[in-house]
């Protein structure tokens, strides 16, 4: 590939990164105002069947596409795998997303949320040790920075926001949802994959949804405009670009600091909509884990097989 189309394929994936990070950055206000109607697990059981039904149509825009392409007949060992990965992937979609609804449904702001659910970018090379894989030195800088980030951030008044605890679990859990899928997507289609988690985490979260929650028509309709933006655009629109947008990148660091501007665009829309200004305290705690996020994902000088 000539260096121009190059350029212009590394600006045009940067766009799409870029649009991709907004839209799940602004997704913690359509969670925040959707609380506001229904119950946390109502919200992610709707919200993920919606994604789930969002993808049909990209799956089949791309099974045309590569209609043209021969294609061999899935053995019952490879659809086997896609069934139990899909399945271990949408059990921790659900309790990552559940647990983030939560959060939010008890107090924690859209920016808040995004910074502390962020943390998944530190936590996957840390997990990744107990696979034996090596991890950097300057993870633990990064470690360092957030703990400090976070203290700024959560804690007011000598106490901790307690729905800040269901965020950072949710952080925990979106790391080996991950790290799940790092172990299952080589081997399977990845919209595919996407399409079947968000389909088993909307009906493992219909359970408590029904055990727990009312079920009230009235307020899911109050609701519905926030279901629809966190479904088909959080998770139709956004996944799709992701998969287009790192297809044209160059530089897999580049594409990732991009898509971790998600916790940036979450503060930003939370303050234009719902006016939520973060105090200067706040705003350094922001600044310190936005600091470590960035430099946990800087490419080293030397090529060694590390995290």
């Amino acid at each position: 590939m000539n260096s121009s189309l190059q350029k212009r394929n590394n600006l045009v994936g940067s766009i799409m990164l870029t649009v991709c990070a907004i839209i799940w950055g602004s997704s913690f206000v359509a969670q925040t105002t959707g609380a506001e109607y229904v119950g946390p697990f109502t919200f992610i059981s709707l919200r993920s069947l919606l994604g789930s039904v969002a993808l049909l149509p990209v799956i089949a825009v791309m099974k045309f596409a590569n209609k043209k392409e021969p294609s061999k007949e899935a053995s019952s060992k490879d659809k086997r795998f896609f069934l139990l990965g899909g399945l271990a992937c949408g059990v921790c979609l659900c309790f990552a997303s559940g647990l983030q609804q939560l959060g939010i449904d008890k107090g924690t702001s859209p920016g808040r949320a995004g910074f502390i659910t962020a943390l998944y970018i530190l936590l996957v090379p840390i997990f990744s040790v107990f696979l034996k894989k090596k991890i950097r030195p300057i993870i633990w800088l990064c470690v360092g920075l957030s703990i400090v980030g976070l203290y700024l951030l959560c804690v007011t008044e000598n106490s901790v926001q307690s729905s800040d605890f269901y965020v950072l679990a949710c952080a925990v859990c979106y790391a080996v949802h991950i790290l799940v899928i790092d172990y299952v997507s080589p081997r399977v289609d990845g919209v595919k994959l996407s399409c079947m988690q968000f389909f088993v985490c909307g009906i493992l979260a219909a359970i408590p949804m029904i055990l727990t929650e009312e079920v009230n028509f009235q307020l899911i309709k109050g609701a519905a405009l926030s279901i629809a933006y966190s479904g088909i655009m959080s998770s139709g629109v956004a996944y799709t670009l992701q998969i287009l947008g790192q297809q044209r990148m160059s530089q897999p660091t580049v594409a990732s600091i991009l898509m971790s501007l998600e916790s940036v665009f979450a503060v930003l829309t939370g303050m234009l909509v719902l006016h939520q200004i973060p105090t200067s305290k706040e705003t350094w705690g922001c600044i310190l884990m936005f600091a470590a996020i960035i430099i946990a994902q800087l490419p080293e000088k030397k090529k060694q097989k590390a995290f």
